[in-house]
């Protein structure tokens, strides 16, 4: 059996290694390296995948983050209401820019961000909404836009971790996430569903005005070169990066499925236990498992983590300590909020590995050793 990994990038690479080096290749015999044809015909691509009427590509997914709220025009001491139960990018990039994030309470079965919740923390001073769609499992956009269509707010979607996911409207409208909200931005880092061999970002928005304001911030606010309009940054996608990226955006739905063939596997090895609680599936949400991430109840969770390593089967905790318990967001409050749901989650979830490339023995011999751990 190969070495179970938690995510097998050199596995995957093997598959698509021709195509890769030709692109990597192309690119520099053109010595193209940034915003050259690949990077063009990548934003191309990712739009026609998604429907989103416009991509911007940039430097990693916090950027991205950021750039959607510098063209949103938040001003410091503006509130943005996101999950605490999230990577710290989404809510760092928040206090970035001097702007307040206020942390609302998740759906205990979804982990995303719970509707109730936004309306109740909805002050004079709110602006925006960031909905995750975490671990691979969509938002309930639905309501967070009407909430957001009645308030006058914003809404950013982090989609980092569930590019290409699909969200079905009660009217049987489906979406891409990222395309649902005011803007929508996601992250190519490598473990990514549609990762690259370095850092990556894109941002995406059906408005030409908001469109061409985005790209002149990702690009040190010019409107043509040396003429700058607004204040910037200097956020790029790399050609070598669009060109891996050209290359498995054809992949992307043969990624997706094989990763939902894993987590069959998983949800019937673990299916009726009493102490385990495998991901749920929202009729809305096609759930992409960016994650395969368990809750676990009765169970010493960090002790199941030892034991797995022990074992040589990789496993990871997102997150084990919430942004709102972060120093970094005492000045904000942090520990004075009471997210009793987000505490819980963190003290029970575990994620096994969960990539392209797994096979039946490596999920056998995980799931074998999960439940082992858990029934002695």
């Amino acid at each position: 059996m190969r070495p179970i990994q938690m995510v097998d990038l050199k596995q995957q690479y093997t598959k698509i290694k021709s195509e890769v080096d030709s692109a990597i290749h192309e690119v520099i015999d053109q010595a193209a390296f940034i915003n050259g044809k690949a990077v063009t015909e990548f934003a191309a691509g990712l739009s026609a995948y998604t429907g989103s009427k416009h991509t911007i590509p940039c430097a990693n997914g916090t950027d991205a983050l950021q750039i959607a709220m510098m063209a949103l025009d938040l001003q410091p001491g503006d509130e943005v209401i996101t999950p605490s139960f999230t990577f710290i990018a989404t809510t760092e990039a928040v206090a970035l820019l001097k702007l307040r994030p206020v942390f609302a309470e998740v759906d205990p079965k979804t982990f995303c961000l719970d509707p109730a919740a936004i309306e109740k923390a909805i002050t004079p001073k709110t602006k925006a909404i960031i909905p995750v769609h975490l671990y691979g499992h969509a938002a309930p956009m639905e309501e967070i836009m009407e909430i957001a269509a009645r308030h006058n707010l914003y809404v950013i979607e982090d989609n980092a971790q569930a590019i290409g996911s699909t969200y079905t409207f009660s009217n049987g409208i489906t979406k891409k996430t990222g395309t649902i909200g005011t803007i929508g931005t996601t992250s190519f880092f490598p473990s990514k569903n549609l990762g690259c061999y370095g850092d990556g970002g894109a941002i995406f928005t059906d408005d030409d005005a908001l469109a061409s304001r985005l790209k002149m911030i990702a690009n040190h606010g010019q409107s043509r070169r040396y003429y700058h309009d607004l204040v910037g940054c200097n956020s790029r996608l790399d050609s070598i990066q669009a060109a891996v990226l050209n290359v498995k955006l054809k992949s992307l739905d043969a990624y997706i499925a094989a990763r939902r063939v894993a987590a069959d596997y998983y949800d019937s090895a673990f299916a009726g236990h009493p102490k385990i609680r495998t991901p749920y599936r929202a009729s809305y949400s096609h759930h992409v498992f960016h994650q395969y991430t368990l809750v676990l109840e009765g169970v010493d969770r960090d002790g199941l983590n030892e034991y797995l390593a022990g074992q040589h089967i990789p496993s990871m905790i997102y997150y084990p300590v919430p942004a709102h318990r972060q120093q970094m967001f005492a000045e904000f409050g942090g520990g004075n909020y009471s997210l009793a749901i987000t505490d819980w989650l963190t003290e029970r979830v575990i994620s096994l590995p969960m990539h392209t490339e797994l096979d039946e023995e490596q999920l056998r011999t995980i799931s074998f050793a999960v439940l082992e751990y858990i029934n002695k």
